[in-house]
């Protein structure tokens, strides 16, 4: 297991499955109806929560859509701490699993305008197929390694200093094609991923 995943392994703390039904259950929605809002099959919903299977990033908030709910949110839970001002590095919230690694400054962002993410993508990863669309406007610069960046019809391979800023009503897909590590340091407002 990587280090990521243990952030969302019911062993390490997070049981995402649990997490993910009781969203659905205090929302009044069945798994057939979530799964038909988020346009997945009711056998994902079903597989999700009971953990026998870890969704990509796309995949979840795909899902999570269906509610609405926001991944910061769904990972939030029922902590709070909006009033904290300083992070080390082990108290970032990982909000993301396997080859993604997305680590959010604070855990809940309700009363904030400002979601701020440390991102990691290993070789080969990518925020799944489907694109990604949500309310918000995002900003980010690849600190190291590159990044393709597909935005609606446009797609660049950004390096070490570049940076990007969309409206990401657009749908958006990021990509790491390189044999190494790429880290961005990402910003969306209002915090809706």
């Amino acid at each position: 297991m990587t280090d990521s995943n243990k952030d969302l392994d019911p062993a390490y703390g997070f049981d995402l499955g649990t997490r993910l039904r009781g969203v659905r259950e205090s929302n009044g929605l069945s798994q057939r109806e979530l799964a038909r809002r988020a346009g997945v099959t009711n056998g994902m919903i079903s597989l999700i929560e009971q953990n026998r299977t870890s969704p990509s990033v796309g995949s979840l908030k795909k899902v999570l859509d269906g509610i609405p709910m926001s991944l910061a949110d769904f990972f939030a839970g029922e902590n709070t701490g909006g009033s904290k001002i300083f992070f080390a590095a082990d108290e970032l919230m990982e909000i993301a699993g396997g080859d993604l690694s997305y680590r959010q400054v604070g855990r809940d962002l309700s009363d904030r305008a400002l979601q701020m993410i440390h991102e990691c993508y290993a070789p080969g990863a990518d925020t799944g197929r489907a694109m990604l669309s949500h309310e918000a406007e995002e900003a980010g610069i690849v600190i190291s390694g590159e990044m393709e960046l597909t935005v609606g019809n446009q797609r660049r391979v950004l390096a070490a200093g570049e940076a990007y800023y969309f409206d990401s009503h657009q749908p958006h897909r990021f990509r790491n094609i390189s044999d190494k590590d790429c880290i961005v340091v990402s910003a969306c407002t209002p915090p809706s991923f």
